[in-house]
């Protein structure tokens, strides 16, 4: 049995076995997103799904219950990862929630800061997992809350809408099982460690009422739904949630956090927080320890968080420095774009936007996670990317687009098998990989590894491509004018086209090229004629190594005449001399 921890004061914060150094640059990764308890809990006896012969229906409630996912259940499928080309793993916090919440399968309602759900296994689990990622020159990426505990405690009031001004009285811990508790708190009630256990840990303002119009004192004071906000301007507050996130560092040699919520937290505490785990990492050798967050907004509220950026709004002098940011502002337009629904103007305006904040284009992609899907949902409540789409080709052009454009790239769980589910709850778009009573599909009892899937061996390919050309990585992004039917070069501004960007490192240039249209299509697009002169071959990197010549028009611009297939994708590379 475990040693159980309850005071930071017991704490180590020395490193239990040597130190894995964190990578040089994280965008050399690719990131797999996975919740614990709905990626594969490791039984041995689930038969493959095949779409012929699986029965469908199963039971709605299900979906907001644990299925049954562990850590060594996400050890046994690191090969299945890795196969992506995915370098990477994001999975959901996997930290001790109350026992008798059904519904925290999820990870995000701690109740014990330092410890392990043992629905999801141990702390042993949790080292053996990064341990045998490292052995395959992955790295592994932890999900954390600073914003809140679980709903560890009642108010004595029955309605508590979210008030500003004084805080609501305090009633009682919850004790597990539905009680109060009444003398000291055992394991699985109140909250853990023990520096938590006092009101004045807690802002005690009541719920947020409509997190789309709260204003700002709302976003940051008031509880998230159920789930009770810490006080992060109290300096035990403070202290503890430093310590407990040093902690699993060195308890487990991780090698990164995604940070939940951050709009909700005081940038004061933000900063402060983000300072003393890097310095912690650095301290111990790992010098790229990254920090990324979840910051749902658009592009301005983005750069208050990361880059060279200025002081937050209303602080006196803060920064509060993230590595990078979730891209919720791409993830918004991207899904009507590639499904050739949306403007691809404005997707183009969204990339010069950034020359605002950025002097160096290069490394402004070190600073997003980009993403076409996820299990939270902001802008088409709730629905895959996948849902409604039949066509394999949509995904794979989805996520070639994170994979070839700027930024981190992400894949959340089960879009390489193409899952479609949508519905009135967030469920809906978690569905179990290993089946349980909540698969995708519609289906139980059936597991989704399948390594033959053409989305998997889509991406697979992109990602191999990304991987052996350092301008998909690192380059400056340039959107390409197109010429169809003989008309004049532009910039496609409807839905069905060809859209196109060259990614140039140095004297690099990478064209990729997405048909955004159910037919085939014939086009014209610009190349950089510095990069590539004309009579310059180039080959088709996607497609068999296919090759074509840059030519020229009698005004000078350099283009190539490319065709492509329904929903395609084409990577150019200058061919080998």
């Amino acid at each position: 049995m475990e040693k159980r921890i309850r005071s930071i004061r017991e704490l180590d914060f020395k490193p239990r076995g040597p130190v894995r150094s964190s990578p040089e640059d994280w965008r050399d990764q690719f990131i797999y997103q996975l919740l614990i308890d709905r990626f594969d809990s490791r039984d041995e006896n689930i038969p493959a799904f095949d779409p012929d012969k699986a029965q469908r229906g199963r039971d709605p409630d299900e979906g907001r219950r644990f299925q049954g996912g562990t850590l060594k259940g996400i050890t046994r499928r690191l090969d299945y990862i890795k196969g992506l080309g995915c370098t990477a793993i994001w999975v959901t916090p996997p930290f001790k929630q109350r026992q008798d919440d059904t519904g925290s399968y999820h990870g995000y309602a701690a109740q014990d800061f330092l410890a392990i759900d043992p629905r999801f296994g141990t702390t042993v689990d949790l080292v053996e997992l990064v341990k045998q990622a490292h052995a395959r020159d992955m790295y592994v990426v932890v999900d954390i809350v600073v914003n809140h505990a679980g709903d560890v405690f009642r108010y004595k009031e029955d309605s508590t809408p979210y008030r500003g001004g004084e805080p609501y009285e305090f009633g009682a811990w919850h004790k597990n099982g539905g009680d109060v508790v009444q003398g000291d708190p055992g394991p699985d009630d109140a909250v853990w460690p023990v520096e938590l256990q006092t009101p004045e840990a807690f802002k005690r303002k009541g719920a947020i009422q409509d997190l789309g119009k709260a204003s700002a004192d709302e976003t940051v004071d008031g509880d998230f739904f159920s789930l009770k906000d810490l006080d992060t301007n109290n300096p035990a507050v403070v202290e503890a949630l430093i310590a407990i996130y040093k902690h699993w560092i060195a308890a487990a040699d991780i090698d990164g956090y995604r940070i939940d919520t951050v709009k909700h937290v005081e940038p004061q505490f933000l900063a402060r927080f983000c300072n003393a785990i890097h310095e912690y990492a650095l301290k111990i050798g790992k010098r790229n320890f990254i920090l990324f967050g979840e910051i749902i907004g658009d592009d301005d509220l983005l750069h208050r968080y990361v880059g060279n950026n200025g002081p937050a709004l209303g602080t006196e002098g803060w920064f509060p420095r993230l590595d990078a940011a979730l891209d919720f502002p791409l993830y918004g337009m991207l899904d009507e774009t590639i499904k050739g629904k949306g403007k691809c103007d404005d997707l183009r305006k969204r990339y010069e936007h950034f020359r605002q904040y950025y002097r160096d284009l290069c490394h402004a992609s070190q600073y997003y996670v980009t993403f076409i899907d996820n299990h939270d949902q902001s802008h088409r409540p709730y629905r895959r990317f996948m849902h409604a789409e039949g066509d394999a080709r949509v995904a794979v052009s989805g996520i070639g687009f994170v994979l070839t454009n700027l930024g981190i790239p992400c894949l959340y769980y089960g879009t390489e098998q193409g899952f479609d589910g949508g519905g009135d709850h967030d469920s809906f778009v978690r569905e179990a990989m290993f089946g349980g009573k909540w698969g995708a599909f519609e289906t139980t009892g059936v597991h989704f590894f399948n390594p033959e899937h053409p989305i998997y061996r889509g991406i697979a390919k992109v990602a191999a491509i990304r991987r052996d050309n350092p301008a998909l990585r690192y380059g400056r992004v340039y959107f390409r004018e197109i010429r169809y039917g003989g008309g004049e070069f532009a910039f496609p501004e409807g839905g069905q086209c060809t859209l196109a960007f060259s990614r140039i490192l140095d004297t690099e240039e990478v064209l990729v090229v997405f048909n955004l249209s159910g037919s085939p299509r014939e086009d014209d697009i610009v190349v950089g004629g510095r990069q590539l002169s004309p009579g310059t071959r180039m080959v088709d990197l996607m497609n068999g190594g296919e090759e074509h010549v840059v030519e020229k028009t009698d005004e000078g611009t350099a283009f190539v005449k490319l065709r492509l297939d329904a929903h395609a994708i084409a990577i150019l590379g200058k061919a080998p001399q």
